[in-house]
């Protein structure tokens, strides 16, 4: 007989996801598992499907589950076919995910090669001719994948939407496995199955659960037997959820409590999984607790880790609780013990999860995870830097933070102190994971500083917490001033300007010609950006930098970044400290009051040591004062730093893309002399070769850009040379010149010289006749009629196929044709030859939506015209996804400046007539895109009136159309306009009755999103209108009753109404509350309606008559609630944005900041700074609940029979590490000699309670619970005690007056 192949570990330790079905182990003719090598082979290249909907206590991990050497090996059990028909659209979800991250790999290579391409082009065409080659090679395979993949994308979201059920589940996993084996017999083929699949299908679901339930009946099967069959209940629950609703409890209970009495580890795994589906509410919960799993599930966690399925479904179990209302109740003390075991078992594969697990715990119900022991295990785990998702841990601590109640579970109150202690620590030697770890805590003290109640748990006692941190700075370990050099760019949210890697590199500052130019470049379009209301946004970010800055400099920042800069460890580290100094007297110059930034500036330690004559150390200082000084002024050059628009303002280039010509060139070039423009022209090599590769095309741009502007030029380049005549050939279609290269980002510069030579062109009668007569442009006008149903015209290669518009620069032509259309004389040449009437058919195309967007996104619309109509008929009559991009593209014409309101002939007027019939749009998703195009051009008082002048109709779009009608109360004509639609009352009281506080939910989600530096994920396609697709966090959103307080007619209405008055008194009446989360809730609302009316000028004279700014300063200084004092702080904020407001906060001790031409930026700080960050240390309960229950089970711990009493005092010895080793010992001789309390249910019941009680490690669990015999548990979850532990039981009631409150006893 062969004997079983010898098991080999496939999976390592690579992480397990939820399992569709367990998988049980195929036996050979012995019984012994073994390994299916047919099994394994058949699980490859199959997809991985997910679930929709996961089912409770589903989690995912790093780690998978393992086997051991003497183990079979599983299967991956995500890498097998679905079950349920609810996962078609999950699986259509993630293959979308996985193409949109194989588009942006591909992006990637793109970019690179075009880049590469792009350097190679500048070289010597003969050295890099191969290379140059194969780069294009790569180029156009990456181009041709990335259309297959948008393709494929495309097809699969089109695939998405079709599905409007799904299909019936093809088959269970296990038969899947078993159908695929060699070992099967031919006659079990899928046919069968699906028959059998069918008929189940057919028949009632209540028939085929009794059917079930009475196949599990059957005893002495084989284990994958009673797997497949829990696998077939589970898919039954999936595919009629409401079936587990009417289970017989009796019967189903009682094969549960069978399964999981099994020998078999996978039959256990099993009934833990079909349990876990079996949950609906607590009152489920309560009667699986009836069956005594809480044993069960105990005796699989302390299990070692070869029963890794066993563990992990039984974690999974536990961890269902969490997800049913109320189900936390329902956890014992006990189990939360074994998992706090598990958690600190530090080679457990369960670790991580197990320490999720407790973090839930921690929120749900505190004083059940600090009864069980569980505080020390998550303080460990926050700050030992091996746990790699310790930031969301940290939110577990900050939500106990917040209320005093909360605060009192929190023992020592240094619990968030643990990962500043690997930065403090000053060994002579490191380990090899040193740096690691730090990087590690210093993303957990990054999360704990981005929260208010983090920033005051650590800025209690003076700033200690935050001084042991920056002294950090003062030990000589490269590494770790690195890392805490990055942790404070990230803390302050500093990102390093473009010339930083140069500066860091080693690059003098004085070699960057684009820095110092940058102040001179002007927004092509600085209209759109001229009449924006400053006080329509604020962020609440910079408010809260300006905390974050206010606290580091008050602990000691500036000393200790000189000290760094004085005695730097490297070069780098020397830059770095320069850079990051800069960086942070930037911002307290643009974040911080005078009082503070004035005396911070002149760095006066560095100028005490610069003064000292007689000491060689001034060389130093002065050195750094030098070095200080040159980035401060390239930084100033630079603009403002990353989010922050402080005080100096810069201008910065709001089209990026575009290439400025710098005036003064352009002039020397219109004035350039005959032989220089000949010489130029020879140059270019366009005279001497008609290879276009060879013609150095910075220089034709320069001539275009210069000398073809002078009408004389302009004659000589035409009719004395053939180098305008070349040029325009190269641009002729029919030539396949231009319209064959590859479109790659280098080649763009082929459109820009076009485009460059259409504009040239236009600006001289010469070179308008020419370019009329040319055949450029009756060629291009041919390749269009193709596309014209009308002209009668076609052709077997098209130029302006779907292909080519891809790969080539053939789109590049409607680049050129859109330079023409800025020229009245150019739309003429069009009209010439018809290119407007095909214009008009070709956005009558069904199947070309490519060819459409490119035509209208590089169409200009200035001049009123066909292309104004063509623009409006696709708004209308295109498909949505055309109607939502044309929609899009009237956004730079909207933001425009308007100057007339009374006139109606403007860009701006005319874009916002269409986007104001765009909300009468059927789909609402153009409606949504018009609404937000509308309100940015209503930052602008002459675009808001105008469109109030358009009357738009809003009540349709509901909630969408609501930021758009707030902004319409911010003039005089908008309330008007509302007030007779009876708008404003309705909306007032709505927001008074409800809306206040769903604005609290609402402002506290963006700024922890903008906290919170997720990165987005880029958009797949360019974007032709410049506007931002992501929304953005951490702004204020837009308030009723600010937005009303900008009228007179508002205010009035406002002080009649008295809802600021009722919000005064909610404030005062509150403001000490300390517990109730509604009644926090309400305050925090009206907090914000109080501080938007307060940011208004107008709003003034509510904050003097209720003098309420005493009371939200009292808050900010005083309340017991941390997130209550953030609130009050960005609150003052808004009233700082006021000048008025900012002359009653001087009178309370706050002072505010202005700008250079003192406008109120909306940042305040206290005067006495410690005011805002005193907090009164709190004590733990003085009243522990476990001590009671300690002194209970101290009393249940006793038996009458003394080698009974010596067992439990051994056990209890145990979590003593003195005296364990030699309890382990006894214990050891007492099973030798076959104790008898080893097989009574009553001891065990006992040994349970001592574990419940005290803190145990994971071996020494496990080493207690396998002395007592496996008939012991049987006994107790079947309820089978015999006689003699009936009697002992009696003889021992008078001494157990009460149970564990964790563990169920049978009855």
């Amino acid at each position: 007989m062969t004997p079983p192949a010898r098991s080999v570990n496939t999976q390592g330790d690579a992480p397990s996801v939820e399992p569709v079905a367990l998988l049980p182990p195929s036996r050979g003719r012995d019984g012994r598992s073994v390994s299916s090598a047919s099994t394994i082979t058949a699980s490859r290249g199959q997809s991985s499907f997910a679930s929709s909907n996961p089912p409770p206590g589903s989690f995912s991990s790093e780690l998978r589950t393992t086997v051991s050497r003497s183990e079979t090996p599983r299967l991956d059990f995500t890498a097998l076919p679905s079950v349920t028909g609810k996962d078609l659209q999950t699986t259509s979800e993630q293959r979308q995910a996985e193409l949109q991250d194989q588009i942006e790999k591909e992006i990637k290579i793109k970019n690179g090669s075009e880049n590469l391409l792009e350097a190679l082009n500048s070289k010597n065409a003969k050295q890099t001719k191969d290379q140059r080659l194969r780069v294009e090679a790569e180029l156009n395979a990456s181009n041709r994948k990335l259309a297959q993949l948008r393709l494929g994308l495309e097809a699969e979201i089109q695939r998405s939407k079709e599905i409007k059920s799904p299909p019936a589940p093809v088959q269970s996993r296990l038969s899947y496995l078993f159908r695929n084996s060699p070992s099967s017999s031919p006659s079990r083929q899928p046919v069968d199955d699906d028959e059998d699949e069918m008929e189940q299908e057919s028949e009632s679901p209540t028939f085929v659960l009794s059917e079930m339930l009475q196949a599990l009946e059957a005893e002495g099967m084989q284990p994958e037997y009673y797997v497949e069959k829990a696998n077939s209940l589970v898919d039954l629950f999936k595919r009629h959820p409401t079936l587990k609703y009417d289970l017989a409890w009796s019967i189903f209970g009682m094969r549960m409590q069978t399964m999981l009495l099994s020998d078999s580890r996978e039959v256990v795994a099993a009934g833990y999984r079909l349990m876990r589906h079996a949950i609906t509410d607590r009152k489920s919960i309560q009667i699986i607790r009836g069956l005594h799993t809480d044993y069960l599930v105990i005796l699989s966690l302390v299990k070692e880790s070869k029963a890794s399925v066993e563990r992990e479904q039984a974690l999974k179990f536990v961890r269902s609780f969490l997800d049913v209302k109320d189900g936390i109740e329902e956890l014992s003390c006990a189990v939360i013990r074994i998992i706090v075991a598990v958690a600190e078992h530090t080679d457990d594969r369960l670790k991580n999860i197990a320490i999720l697990t407790l973090a839930e715990i921690l929120v749900r119900k505190p004083p059940l995870l600090v009864s069980a022991g569980g505080m020390g295990t998550l303080t460990n785990a926050l700050g030992e830097g091996n746990y790699y998702a310790a930031e969301s841990l940290a939110s577990s601590f900050l939500y106990l933070l917040d209320t005093p109640r909360r605060r009192q579970f929190l023992k020592s109150g240094h619990e968030l102190e643990v990962p500043f202690a690997m930065f403090s620590d000053a060994s002579p030697t490191y380990g090899p994971m040193h740096e690691e770890k730090l990087k590690a805590n210093a993303k957990v003290i990054a999360a704990l500083l981005r929260s208010w109640s983090g920033l005051m748990a650590l800025s209690m006692h003076d700033f200690l917490t935050i001084r042991s941190l920056l002294m950090a700075l003062y030990i000589s370990t490269p590494h770790v001033r690195n890392v805490l050099l990055e942790l404070l760019f990230d803390i302050l949210r500093i990102k390093p300007p473009s010339w930083s890697s140069s500066f860091l590199a080693g690059r003098r500052l004085t070699t960057y010609g684009r820095v110092t130019n940058l102040k001179t470049q002007t927004p092509k379009d600085s209209t759109s950006t001229d009449g924006e209301d400053a006080t329509n946004k604020w962020n609440l970010l910079e408010h809260y930098v300006a905390a974050v800055l206010s606290v580091l400099l008050h602990a000691g920042l500036l000393p200790a970044l000189l000290h760094a800069e004085e005695e730097p460890l490297t070069l780098t580290l020397k830059r770095k400290t320069t850079l990051l100094l800069g960086e942070v007297l930037k911002l307290a110059n643009e974040l911080l009051p005078p009082s503070w930034s004035s005396s911070l500036q002149v760095l006066p330690q560095l100028l005490q040591s610069a003064a000292r004559f007689q000491l060689e150390d001034r060389f130093v200082a002065i050195g750094t004062i030098y070095q200080v000084d040159s980035v401060n002024r390239t930084l100033y050059r630079s603009g403002p730093t990353s989010l922050h628009t402080g005080k100096t303002n810069s201008l910065t280039d709001t089209e990026p893309s575009a290439r400025h010509t710098d005036p003064s060139k352009t002039q020397a070039g219109m004035h350039m002399d005959e032989a220089q423009f000949r010489t130029l022209m020879v140059e270019t090599q366009v005279l001497n070769t008609v290879n276009f590769t060879k013609w150095r095309w910075d220089l034709i741009q320069q001539i275009i850009d210069g000398p073809l502007l002078n009408a004389k030029r302009l004659d000589e380049a035409i009719k004395a040379t053939k180098f305008v005549h070349r040029l325009l050939g190269f641009y002729r279609p029919f030539k396949y010149r231009f319209s064959e290269i590859k479109n790659t980002k280098p080649n763009q510069r082929y459109v820009r010289a076009g485009c460059a030579l259409m504009r040239s062109l236009l600006q001289n009668p010469e070179g308008i006749r020419y370019l009329s007569d040319n055949k450029f442009t009756r060629q291009l006008a041919e390749c269009l009629s193709h596309f014209d149903r009308m002209s009668g015209l076609t052709s077997e290669s098209p130029i302006f196929t779907k292909d080519r518009m891809t790969e080539t620069l053939t789109g590049g032509y409607f680049a050129l044709l859109g330079a023409l259309t800025r020229d009245p004389k150019g739309i003429q040449i069009l009209e010439r030859w018809k290119v407007i009437n095909m214009f008009y058919h070709i956005i009558e195309l069904h199947s070309r939506d490519d060819l459409i967007k490119a035509l209208l996104s590089n169409m200009d619309y200035s001049l009123d015209g066909h292309l104004r109509i063509i623009i409006s008929k696709a708004m209308t009559s295109c498909s949505k996804d055309i109607r939502i991009f044309s929609t899009r593209l009237l956004r730079k014409y909207a933001t425009k400046c308007i100057q007339d309101v009374e006139s109606s002939a403007g860009i701006a007027e005319w874009a916002i007539r269409l986007l104001v019939t765009q909300l009468y749009d059927p789909e609402i998703e153009v409606c949504e895109v018009a609404v937000k195009i509308l309100e940015e051009a209503c930052n602008q008082k002459q675009s808001l009136e105008y469109v109030v002048k358009c009357r738009p109709a809003l009540d349709h779009l509901g909630e969408i159309g609501a930021p758009l009608l707030l902004r319409f109360l911010s003039t005089s004509v908008g309330y008007h306009y509302l007030d007779g639609l009876d708008y404003i009352t309705r909306e007032m009281d709505d927001w008074f009755l409800g809306r206040n506080d769903s604005y609290v939910a609402l402002i506290e989600a963006s700024l922890a999103r903008a906290l919170a530096d997720i990165p987005e994920r880029p958009p797949p396609q360019l974007s032709y209108d410049d506007a931002p697709e992501n929304p953005e966090y951490g702004i204020v959103p837009p308030h009723f009753y600010r937005e009303l307080t900008r009228t007179e007619e508002g205010c009035k209405l406002l002080e009649q109404k008295g809802h600021f008055d009722e919000f005064v008194a909610t404030i005062r009446d509150f403001a000490s509350e300390d517990d109730d989360a509604e009644t926090i809730l309400k305050v925090k609302g009206c907090l914000w309606a109080v501080g938007n009316v307060g940011s208004m000028e107008l709003g003034a004279p509510f904050l003097e008559k209720s003098d309420v700014v005493k009371i939200i300063v009292q808050i900010a200084e005083t309340s017991a609630v941390m997130s209550l004092r953030g609130t009050a702080f960005f609150v003052l904020g808004l009233i700082s944005r006021s000048l008025h407001g900012q002359e009653i906060l001087i009178e309370h001790g706050w002072d505010g900041v202005v700008s250079e031409t003192g406008d109120a930026l909306g940042f305040c700080l206290p005067l006495d700074f410690k005011k805002l960050f005193t907090i009164k240390p709190w004590a733990a309960k003085a009243r522990d609940p476990m001590w009671q229950h300690r002194g209970e089970v101290k009393i249940a711990v006793t038996d009458q029979d003394p080698v009974n009493a010596r067992i439990l005092k051994l056990a209890t010895d145990l979590g003593n590490t003195v005296l364990a080793k030699k309890a382990a010992n006894d214990l050891q001789t007492l099973k030798a000699k076959k104790a008898r309390g080893f097989s009574k249910p009553a001891m065990f019941h006992k040994v349970m309670q001592i574990l419940e009680a005290h803190h145990f490690r994971l071996p020494v669990c496990r080493f207690v619970l396998d002395l007592f015999d496996r008939s012991v548990l049987r006994q107790i979850v079947l309820d089978e005690d015999d006689a003699d532990d009936t009697e002992s039981s009696d003889s021992d009631s008078d001494e157990e007056p009460a149970v564990s409150n964790g563990l169920q006893r049978g009855t």
